[in-house]
């Protein structure tokens, strides 16, 4: 009897193992055209030059840039001019001149990378503050993500919504918390937090749909991914150079839900994670399909758990 539940139960670990691994997720990797980027010059005159890796670390990039903003953006024509003024405007007033924007480019079919450049030229941006990565193939907000973030040049990475939903300005209130973190010890993560307006209209008002979707996605998470942060999903998280370094390699997941890889990973490698109140208000013109997206987050989530638990997700770079 004992030796048949057993079997059982080894076989029915054995189905679960191989159907984890199938469903498990491995990054695409870059083509040699996604390995460079556009920068264009008050003058007009574009240049293209060649990405260098965050993991080639050097002192002279944290020199002359604090702050890197990543977008991830996919056919951000119509609500990106907005979040980037706001940006500028931001960066320029408090962060004088040492910090950059990094545009990801999901393989947008609008033109949103040249609406970009043009838009450089139009804030009179110095050439290389705002750079321009264009994918050829769509891989997905987690992928356009991690490509940027393996590629910032400064101290901090920090990776925004095109949307502009959080206001940008309080990403002094992430870097604070960060740089108290670092008094302590290198690898920090500092993660913008809407789960205080769970009672506000800006949640209320949402459909009743898009409300039960969020809330059974909440429920998962808890049960499958992190039970001490309120709101993983946030599109506003900064991290110190280390965390970038110790996190963005080993992520494997692209999708929709690649937030809650990044913060098993943090707390994986014992790193502090700072939930921090923000503003935020709803913008229309989401990419998401909402039901066929959060069906997809939802297997995700499962996949990534079990694939941690499995050992076929780990700390090495992902496969």
């Amino acid at each position: 009897m004992y030796s048949l539940m057993a079997s059982l139960l080894l076989g029915g670990l054995l189905a679960a193992y191989i159907i984890v691994y199938l469903l498990s997720h491995s990054p695409r990797q870059a083509y040699p055209e996604e390995l460079t980027y556009r920068t264009v010059g008050k003058d007009g005159t574009v240049a293209r030059h060649q990405l260098k890796s965050v993991m080639d670390d050097t002192e002279a990039d944290t020199d002359d840039i604090e702050l890197s903003v990543v977008v991830p953006s996919y056919n951000e024509t119509g609500r990106i001019e907005t979040m980037l003024q706001e940006a500028v405007e931001h960066l320029r007033k408090v962060h004088a001149g040492k910090w950059e924007i990094l545009i990801v480019d999901d393989g947008s079919r609008d033109g949103t990378s040249e609406f970009c450049l043009e838009l450089a030229q139009k804030l009179q941006l110095e050439r290389e503050q705002m750079r321009v990565v264009k994918f050829t193939k769509n891989r997905g907000k987690g992928g356009a993500v991690r490509h940027g973030m393996l590629h910032i040049r400064g101290k901090y990475g920090l990776f925004a919504d095109a949307d502009g939903a959080s206001r940008f300005s309080d990403v002094e209130k992430l870097l604070q918390a960060i740089k108290e973190g670092e008094q302590i010890q290198p690898g920090n993560v500092s993660i913008g937090s809407r789960s205080h307006m769970v009672k506000t209209d800006a949640v209320v008002k949402r459909s009743f749909i898009r409300n039960f979707m969020m809330y059974g996605l909440h429920t998962l998470v808890y049960i499958f991914g992190i039970r001490t942060i309120g709101d993983t999903q946030c599109g506003f998280k900064l991290f110190d150079r280390k965390a970038v370094q110790a996190i963005f390699p080993h992520l494997h997941t692209e999708g929709w839900i690649f937030d809650v890889e990044i913060l098993i990973l943090a707390a994986r490698k014992g790193m502090k994670i700072n939930e921090i109140p923000i503003s935020w208000h709803e913008v229309g013109g989401s990419k998401m399909v909402l039901v066929k997206d959060s069906i997809n987050m939802a297997i995700d989530l499962v996949v990534i758990r079990l694939a941690y638990i499995f050992g076929i997700y780990g700390d090495k770079a992902a496969r």
